[in-house]
């Protein structure tokens, strides 16, 4: 028994470190293929990376790396030990795997129209106006492809237990100090590099664009780490729960909990059904509760991760 759970244990964490060699190499082609050649900064270290790197042409990766060990090591002695070797392994990996791409693919688009020609002032591309057909962007379809790839490998990354490092470093030393909430923070961190752009390059689409990025990464990271299936969580108080726990029992083939409370208003008892549900049971069993209770009152939330039995089982460590 004990062999066994030293195995499965093992495959945890050889597919711990696939997911993260593979997110490490995707965010690399996603910053250097898709990011730096349109000029964008979608935050972190190698947002800003990619802004020096036009300004002051040297590597991303090196740029990056510059920021990332000090703020690997500012944060673990400021906040402690939090960040583990998978961290610590990913930083280097995305260095490792965005240094090696730089240096063979250079900096051209994946996305464009046309022949790409460079500027002779800039280690990155620049479009180019001209008659014979130059370098022509396709901002929207490609920052869709990089929130995308970004997206993928991110949450691959935070799938195998790692974390992302590098500038919400600063925002979690701010936090501890200021007391401002953690996602604001990392709001105000990253937003500061993304209008950076603007800055840099006085075009306002840029930040536009990196913002949108963002914004795509953020939903696809949730899809990776959480999966395909919307959960809610369903609190239902009646005074017939007898034929909802019936309905979810034998028609949905699920469990829940019925507890009992009091109203505030009259003090009298009632029964609440809580009850956890995919998308499509939940609009069954909602379907049918005018029709048990009319005066039923219900509560629908949204359940981002949801553990235990007939769902994701829990983790180990």
């Amino acid at each position: 028994m004990l062999d066994l759970e030293k195995k499965k244990k093992l495959k945890r964490e050889i597919l711990a470190y696939f997911l993260l060699t593979i997110g490490s190499a995707l965010f690399a082609i996603g910053d250097v293929m898709f990011v730096n050649p349109y000029l964008m900064a979608p935050g972190g270290t190698y947002g800003l990376s990619n802004v020096l790197n036009t300004v002051w042409p040297w590597k991303i990766s090196l740029y990056a790396i510059c920021m990332d060990v000090p703020l690997l090591i500012i944060g673990t002695w400021v906040l402690g030990p939090k960040f583990g070797i998978k961290t610590i392994i990913s930083t280097a990996l995305i260095f490792l795997f965005t240094f090696i791409l730089e240096s063979q693919w250079g900096y051209n688009p994946v996305i464009h129209d046309g022949e790409i020609v460079r500027q002779a002032a800039s280690s990155s591309m620049v479009p180019i106006p001209h008659d014979g057909g130059w370098f022509s962007p396709d901002y929207f379809l490609n920052t869709v492809v990089a929130g995308i790839i970004y997206g993928v490998a991110i949450g691959l990354i935070f799938r195998s237990g790692a974390t992302s490092g590098g500038s919400d470093i600063i925002s979690m030393i701010l936090h501890k100090y200021t007391k401002i909430s953690l996602g604001t923070l990392v709001m105000i961190v990253d937003g500061i590099i993304t209008l950076s752009t603007l800055i840099a390059f006085g075009n306002i689409r840029l930040p536009i664009y990196s913002i949108i990025i963002i914004f795509i990464e953020g939903k696809v990271i949730d899809l990776v780490v959480d999966g395909m299936k919307s959960y809610k969580t369903m609190f239902i108080i009646t005074d017939n729960p007898e034929p909802v726990r019936d309905f979810i029992i034998n028609n949905l083939k699920r469990g829940g909990t019925c507890i009992t409370g009091s109203g505030l208003y009259k003090g009298n008892e009632r029964k609440m059904v809580y009850v956890t549900l995919d998308r499509t049971d939940m609009i069954k069993l909602r379907s049918v509760l005018y029709r048990i209770d009319p005066k039923a009152f219900v509560n629908i939330m949204e359940s981002s991760e949801i553990l235990g039995e007939g769902f994701r089982r829990l983790p180990q460590e």
